[in-house]
């Protein structure tokens, strides 16, 4: 009886737009985000390095990824080579522009994946499903070709492999497990409210409505050019700031194959098991990511002592993957629409219980 609307009367066309309608989603939002801010001050900096932080980057990533594919209906594939993009190209700005802003550094990057993004959306205009899946495919090979083989763009490091340089905001170093958890976040924050509002004004409306029949949109008057193209462009510049927090607030030092096919395919898995087309889904599916494979190393040498099994490293980690999979699996036979379409189902349930309809 808690979770009710009666009362809570709109009279102004901004009310009855906001994002959270409901008064109760909106406190439980401010609790959210304050135990969000305050949970350095009650977990470990391990924690913070191994959990925390890769989800918030990578809830950005998904959300990036999820704007393209459960939004726009445009299968991608080069997800990790639009995070390669963001990384190196705020990483050349920061050491071939001593005193650049952070926040600078990573608008540049973004624009940088998101021209990227877009040149290799261009077949997006012609083809799609399988086939678009292969040409975003290729934008991962290509950029794998080209950070090993174009010294130029990692600084001429004999080793392929680069360094993240120190980093600050505002003369604030962000050399501590806190200061850069609080920074992705706040970055988090910001483009989920940005991603929120373009979902919900005309060009989500166009996304979706070339995602559900681009025929039909083309009839009614909307662009297929613009929006496909344009979903690339934001898509590709979230993804490639993610791609260069993760680098530099999460990896430290890094070479190309850090963002390898490998990652793209874990995008694409964040958002199918969080759920296509949702925003919570994003940060459902990269806490799922995340937290599972560490629970499985924790969980498989206690069952392997209760049992008197002798496990080696290798077939651990076989295991491991076996029972990730099958997980995966599971949840999408269980719930196709993903995770959060659970906890949507939950609210709808007590919004009109005791009279279900």
């Amino acid at each position: 009886m808690l979770y009710r609307e009666n009362g809570q009367f709109k009279t102004t066309y901004k009310a009855d737009q906001q994002i959270f309608p409901i008064r109760q989603d909106r406190i439980a939002m401010l609790a959210v985000l304050a135990i969000a801010f305050l949970l350095p001050l009650v977990v470990s900096n391990y924690l913070l390095a191994t959990i925390l932080i890769p989800v918030v980057i990578l809830s950005l990533a998904a959300l990036g990824t999820n704007i393209l594919i459960g939004y726009c209906g445009q299968i991608s594939l080069g997800s990790g080579a639009f995070m390669a993009v963001g990384a190196y190209g705020a990483y050349n700005v920061l050491m071939r522009l001593p005193g650049t802003p952070l926040i600078v550094a990573l608008l540049v990057g973004g624009v940088c994946a998101a021209l990227f993004g877009v040149l290799f959306g261009l077949p997006s205009l012609r083809v799609r499903g399988l086939y678009l899946a292969v040409t975003t495919l290729a934008a991962q090979f290509f950029a794998d070709w080209m950070f090993y083989r174009v010294k130029w763009l990692t600084m001429h490091s004999p080793s392929i492999s680069v360094t993240a340089p120190d980093v600050s905001v505002l003369g604030i170093p962000l050399n501590t497990y806190t200061s850069k958890y609080l920074f992705c976040l706040t970055v988090l924050i910001l483009f989920a409210l940005a991603a929120k509002n373009l979902v919900r004004g005309a060009i989500g409306r166009e996304w979706m409505a070339i995602r559900d029949m681009d025929v039909a949109a083309e009839i009614i008057g909307i662009r297929p050019v613009y929006a496909k193209l344009s979903a690339f462009a934001v898509s590709s510049f979230m993804v490639g700031i993610a791609g260069a927090l993760w680098a530099f607030f999460y990896l430290g030092a890094w070479e190309p194959d850090a963002f390898n096919l490998n990652m793209s395919l874990q995008l694409l898995f964040m958002i199918i098991i969080g759920g296509l087309g949702s925003i919570l889904g994003n940060f459902i599916g990269a806490a799922f990511m995340v937290v599972l494979p560490i629970a499985l190393r924790l969980i498989l040498p206690e069952i392997s002592d209760l049992f008197n099994l002798q496990l080696s490293t290798a077939i651990a980690a076989h295991i491991e993957h076996m029972i990730f999979g099958a997980l995966i699996v599971w949840f999408l036979i269980v719930e196709p629409h993903g995770l959060a379409r659970l906890w949507s189902t939950a609210k709808h349930k007590l919004r009109v219980w005791p009279f279900p309809h």
